[in-house]
């Protein structure tokens, strides 16, 4: 099985005085199934590169001990600072495509155009999409 997790590369809010990013568990959970299920793991951004993490994702309260360990995981982070680009996985074929959330998902999914086709792509294959929070804001 082939799966593309889809995160944000947004950083800060519109107003440009908050910080935000991708919500880290809503990767780090399914990323960790699929990694025990030994899938082939793609993870792409709008832009590529670097993916920003919310903040408010990484406090004590809500950081579970699965994300705190992908956070203190040298390689992990290193993926996350090195995603692929969408216009650089559009046309390959996955078995699943993931939308993770944050707030800053609503800032360049819904109007990412590579985006709406890998979705419309996917759709019309008769492929899997599925979205977790705000990464339903790309739909």
């Amino acid at each position: 099985m082939k799966i593309l997790l889809i995160v944000t590369n947004v950083s800060m809010y519109a107003s440009g005085v908050l910080p935000t990013g991708l919500w880290l568990s809503e990767l780090t959970h399914i990323y960790h199934a699929a990694k025990e299920k030994n899938w082939d793991i793609t993870i792409a951004s709008p832009k590529g590169g670097r993916v920003p993490l919310d903040p408010e994702s990484l406090k004590p309260l809500v950081l579970d001990k699965l994300s705190k360990s992908y956070l203190e995981n040298p390689a992990f982070m290193k993926q996350l600072d090195n995603t692929k680009g969408l216009k650089e996985v559009q046309g390959q074929t996955f078995d699943c495509v993931y939308l993770a959330g944050g707030h800053a998902t609503m800032y360049d999914f819904p109007d990412d155009t590579t985006l709406q086709a890998i979705i419309k792509d996917q759709y019309e294959n008769q492929k899997m999409v599925a979205a977790i929070c705000h990464g339903v804001g790309a739909y």
